[in-house]
């Protein structure tokens, strides 16, 4: 139980830092952006085992880079999806 709650806490820090990161406005609910940064923290951790810096002597920056980027990307790829469904 407290592994989701973690989950869920991490996700949303994440997306809330894509979105810092992005320019300009997202007009994304708070959700998508959570689920966005659930998205960017598994496949960042991907990428970064695969490149081999997961898991370093201190705060892993790398990782944390990644995570955040490939979070971007999602939302990138989620805002004109969101946009296009609430036109309807």
């Amino acid at each position: 139980m407290f592994q989701i709650i973690w989950i869920v806490i991490a996700g949303l820090i994440i997306g809330a830092l894509a979105r810092a990161v992005l320019r300009g406005r997202q007009h994304l609910p708070l959700w998508l952006t959570i689920v966005a940064g659930i998205i960017g923290a598994l496949i960042g951790n991907i990428v970064a085992s695969a490149i081999g810096v997961r898991h370093t002597g201190g705060v892993d920056w790398v990782r944390h880079v990644l995570q955040i980027a490939v979070a971007a990307v999602a939302i990138v790829i989620l805002q004109p999806i969101w946009a296009s469904r609430s036109r309807r």
